[in-house]
């Protein structure tokens, strides 16, 4: 159970470097990203048994809403987490003491975060590198990743999986339907 929900924590969780995204552009980050890759100097965080294929991200005020879609056996699972913004930056808080930091972005090709959570008295934290292609891994973005993570020590790569295919034509669907209208009422004589 304890390495379950420390996958499914550090799943939705970055690490911090001393870069940083200056006045973020919420609303070109939302949207479809899927993970490809992932840097930490814990072995914990990259043999997590539950991490994310892709993200979606929604924005709603001051709050970013994380939809994250998992491989779970062979079957896909999402599962969503609402944060605040605490600063112009890119950072966000979720329950549970973690925290998302945007450490770089072009916004159309790829995405740097930096997870960190605090579990059982200890701090970790993850960068993950993410693109809005499911098939390509964008060059430069990947290069970004490189030169940020080379002091990191362990390193991986993800796969490419089932789950960020359905993530994003789901969330594509989603995104093209009309905003639904209230429910019309007629009035009785």
């Amino acid at each position: 159970m304890g390495a379950r929900l420390l996958g499914a924590i550090l799943g939705l969780v970055l690490v911090q470097v001393e870069v940083a995204v200056q006045d973020l552009d919420l609303q070109k980050i939302a949207g479809f990203w899927r993970e490809v890759g992932v840097a930490s100097n814990q072995n914990l965080a990259l043999k997590t048994p539950k991490r994310p294929e892709a993200l979606f991200l929604t924005l709603s005020g001051g709050e970013l809403t994380v939809k994250a879609a998992y491989n779970s056996s062979g079957s896909c699972e999402t599962e969503n987490i609402v944060g605040s913004e605490i600063d112009v930056s890119g950072r966000f808080v979720f329950p549970g003491h973690r925290e998302i930091h945007v450490i770089d972005t072009d916004y159309e090709r790829y995405a740097i975060l930096r997870l960190s959570l605090h579990w059982q008295g200890k701090a970790f934290h993850v960068l993950k590198y993410f693109t809005r292609s499911l098939e390509d891994q964008d060059e430069p973005g990947f290069w970004r990743f490189r030169e940020l993570t080379a002091d990191t020590g362990l390193y991986l790569v993800a796969r490419h999986g089932r789950c960020a295919e359905l993530l994003k034509e789901v969330s594509i669907r989603l995104a093209a339907l009309p905003a639904e209208a209230p429910p019309h009422r007629t009035r009785r004589r």
